[in-house]
């Protein structure tokens, strides 16, 4: 939802509202996303505001890709013909019906490769949230190794985890993928017209 929005301002927003969702993407895209993990649970409680590990994470991770899938979606909505705006609004239809129908239906199908690496990406990046005392996998591993010293075992394992469930959501990104292409319209057609 964070990434819609701030694609729709973006592209569609007044002054105001397009340059407020540029600074934010900018921000979070041009800073490390330990960074911004760190200031949300350890910055933050000095003025206040305590976050658990894993409420910290979520709205980290949740934050930052929302930036990105905001970029990806952008570049979706704005591989629509601009003759499908036009047209929509000649049926009739005011400007947030014709996005609503007719632009973001296919930008949503456009942008499907772009967010399953996102997807990839953020499962990955959970494995820094142990920085912040999260108890994910590579944490666990932490531990396990403290107890055994089999540190290669241990994150050979770990490594296969993240690969098996990156290979199962690569296969499920793909399904969608091929399920709700557009004839005509979609990354063959996007790369073709910037050519």
């Amino acid at each position: 939802m964070l990434g819609l929005s701030l694609a729709l301002g973006r592209v569609y927003g007044n002054k105001v509202i397009s340059s407020v969702c540029v600074v934010y993407i900018e921000i979070i895209r041009g800073t490390p996303l330990l960074v911004q993990l760190f200031i949300l649970y350890y910055g933050l409680p000095s003025i206040g505001i305590l976050l658990s590990p894993l409420s910290a994470a979520l709205l980290g991770l949740s934050m930052n890709s929302g930036a990105y899938q905001a970029e990806y979606l952008r570049g979706s909505i704005q591989a629509i013909p601009t003759g499908q705006m036009v047209a929509a609004r000649t049926l009739g239809m005011n400007k947030i019906q014709s996005i609503k129908n007719v632009v973001l239906p296919q930008a949503l199908r456009i942008s499907i490769p772009a967010w399953s690496n996102e997807l990839i990406y953020l499962f990955k990046y959970t494995s820094i949230a142990y920085i912040i005392q999260v108890r994910e996998l590579t944490a666990e591993g932490l531990l396990i190794t403290a107890k055994n010293f089999r540190f290669i075992e241990t994150f050979v394992i770990i490594a296969l985890i993240y690969l098996i469930f990156t290979l199962i959501i690569s296969e499920i990104v793909d399904r969608l993928e091929k399920r709700f292409s557009i004839p005509g319209l979609g990354t063959k057609g996007v790369a073709l017209r910037g050519a």
